[in-house]
């Protein structure tokens, strides 16, 4: 679990990634890095509470972020459902830290990694589905926090859309243009 003071890297920015980014604020991650291709995405992360934002083509970008963590980051989310990119939230976690797969990856993709470090630098790999939540445990606790205006799901909300409009919803969730829709049964969507 994210502690506060702890440093955090989120990797991919969809709607996982950033609920990824308002648990870590939540819990008083510091830095809390943001990583995506789209600038957008980069820019709303950082209006949710990521204190830094790096563009995920940057070859750099482990790089950056080990720089800013001061030599890798505690805790390393992936949010994207790729190997590649689960090999570089590994690169960018720092000895004792712990990476975390959120993401789910077509079944065909391999993970390489430099196993020795998961000995050597006390590292953990850890799969985590729908958040690892436990929801009679969780959801009120989530409650609680919404209302203290410490995790503002609803900002995550990018579209409304009717039942008739499915296909074009998800059209934008494969195109990474929307994080969260909601369908109107009533047919109001705006």
């Amino acid at each position: 679990a994210v502690a506060a003071g702890d440093s955090v890297a989120v990797f991919g920015l969809g709607g996982v990634g950033m609920a990824a980014v308002l648990g870590a604020r939540a819990s008083g991650a510091q830095p809390l890095i943001a990583i995506d291709l789209q600038p957008a995405k980069r820019e709303l992360a950082l209006s949710l509470g990521a204190s830094h934002a790096i563009d995920a083509a940057d070859p750099d970008a482990v790089a950056q972020i080990r720089a800013i963590s001061g030599g890798g980051v505690r805790h390393a989310i992936e949010c994207v459902g790729s190997a590649a990119v689960l090999a570089r939230a590994y690169a960018a976690t720092a000895r004792g830290g712990c990476t975390v797969s959120a993401g789910l990856p077509d079944p065909s993709q391999q993970l390489t990694l430099p196993a020795v470090s998961l000995v050597a630098e006390e590292r953990t790999l850890r799969g985590s589905y729908m958040g690892s939540a436990v929801p009679s445990r969780d959801i009120p606790r989530y409650l609680s926090l919404y209302r203290a205006g410490l995790l503002p799901v609803d900002r995550l909300l990018s579209h409304r859309l009717t039942l008739a409009q499915i296909n074009e919803g998800f059209d934008r969730l494969a195109s990474g243009e929307a994080l969260r829709q909601v369908v109107d049964f009533e047919g109001s969507a705006a």
